[in-house]
């Protein structure tokens, strides 16, 4: 699947080195653990490591923002502890910047926030990458995407939902694949683009040729037999051409 990164936590690297890692060998699947087996994290995340992955994305739901609770904290430390990976954390929760150091803590490597729950991200954001961080803007599918240009220079990605957050297994809305392709013209340099929501073998290629660098899938690896073999069929719809 192209380079593997094999992360050294002890060299000195700061998070936010982590994401612009990831850049230099962009695109890439990350799996969502929403749908992962919480009774077993240490196999799954053996499983996933073998099937080439580099990162992985954790959805935090407070049942506020989002009609749906997910986990928090505890979680993220306790993956933190079972891999060198990034941690890229996603809260789709009211008043993110109350836990920013908290995530930070547990071993948050990205942290993003929704603009819907922060419509002035900018001190939210600086506070992200003021403690090492890389920061993420989210924005869900019914947003306008001049609710967020104004703060991508504050950003290190920006994150297109092609579904409502909220619950897994949606169907994929194409109005993605425009913001993507206008953000791929429109974003600094710097700002990596990741879609989340219905990515799968039928809207993956899409996505990837709209621009975007960091593919979250949910369904499309957790509810298959072999996590490598799915990791793999991804892979090479990415890369196609």
């Amino acid at each position: 699947h192209g380079l593997r990164i094999r992360w050294n936590t002890g060299s000195g690297m700061s998070r936010r080195q982590k994401l612009l890692e990831l850049r230099q060998t962009a695109p890439h699947v990350l799996p969502s653990l929403l749908l992962c087996n919480f009774g077993n994290l240490n196999r799954e995340i053996e499983q996933l490591d073998t099937a080439g992955v580099q990162a992985l994305h954790l959805d935090v739901m407070d049942g506020n923002f989002v009609p749906n609770i997910t986990y928090g904290m505890p979680i993220v430390a306790g993956l933190r502890g079972l891999t060198e990976m990034p941690l890229d954390v996603h809260l789709m929760m009211e008043g993110p910047e109350r836990y920013v150091e908290q995530f930070h803590d547990a071993g948050a490597d990205v942290l993003t926030i929704h603009i819907e729950a922060v419509p002035d991200p900018t001190a939210t954001l600086r506070r992200i990458r003021d403690l090492g961080m890389a920061a993420g803007l989210a924005l869900n599918p019914d947003t306008p995407l001049d609710s967020i240009t104004p703060f991508l220079d504050e950003c290190d990605l920006a994150l297109v939902m092609s579904v409502q957050a909220g619950f897994g297994g949606q169907k994929f809305n194409p109005v993605a694949l425009q913001k993507l392709s206008e953000l791929k013209d429109a974003k600094p340099e710097h700002v990596l683009l990741e879609v989340d929501g219905g990515v799968n073998v039928e809207t993956i290629s899409q996505c990837a040729e709209a621009g975007a660098d960091l593919l979250v899938v949910g369904s499309a690896i957790f509810k298959q037999n072999d996590y490598t073999e799915a990791v793999s069929q991804l892979h090479s719809l990415l890369h196609r051409g």
